[in-house]
């Protein structure tokens, strides 16, 4: 929605829980898992363009994203994992932006959402930039996951998935919840899964 023609000009976002986030500078006190898991819950992966009754959530994609690289770094520990968890977490300002399209929009949408995934990782105990080596078997992950989404629900063939996102060797499908659900059940389980990993962290 556009601000009011003539209102000054506006870099921040009202969540529900009231929280004031800026987008040029956010802090980490305005970050709240409930406004992120509710904003997730509600943003269309693929721009909506997938199968069945519901949207496939970005949240929902998390969780198959963490489930993955449980799966693929079975070593890990509770701090990866939220770290998987949340991979994808500025998105609930930001919405989910199509690979396309962030080609065309270039840096300014990168730094932004650098910006967001910082603080929202010093929100929650984690360092600011993560490691190298997990960054990048959390992109394995979502690639991984990116697989299966395109071929279980967006309507790609197996070999022009394989072009895009790597064909997954020695992980599978089963097990995996790829049945988009209503906003309000993945809302819930993304925030009971970062409750779990949250005791682990603490215990």
């Amino acid at each position: 929605m556009a601000d009011r023609p003539g209102a000054p000009p506006r870099a921040w976002q009202r969540m529900l829980s009231g929280r004031r986030l800026d987008l040029l500078d956010p802090s980490p006190l305005d970050v709240e898992i409930a406004d992120i898991a509710h904003g997730l819950a509600r943003v269309a992966r693929w721009n909506g363009q997938t199968s069945g009754d519901h949207a496939f959530s970005v949240a929902q994609h998390s969780l198959v994203v963490e489930a993955i690289f449980r799966r693929i770094v079975p070593a890990a520990g509770p701090d990866a994992h939220l770290a998987a968890l949340l991979h994808d977490a500025p998105e609930y300002v930001i919405g989910d932006m199509i690979s396309p399209f962030k080609s065309v929009v270039g840096g300014g949408y990168k730094s932004c959402e650098e910006r967001l995934q910082h603080a929202i990782h010093l929100r929650f105990g984690l360092p600011a930039a993560i490691a190298q080596g997990l960054k990048k078997e959390i992109k394995r992950a979502d690639q991984i996951a990116a697989y299966f989404e395109a071929t279980e629900l967006a309507g790609f063939s197996v070999a022009e998935a394989t072009q895009y996102f790597g064909r997954p060797r020695g992980v599978f499908v089963d097990g995996l919840d790829m049945a988009p659900q209503p906003a309000k059940r993945v809302q819930k389980a993304f925030v009971e899964r970062f409750q779990a990993i949250e005791k682990q962290r603490l215990g």
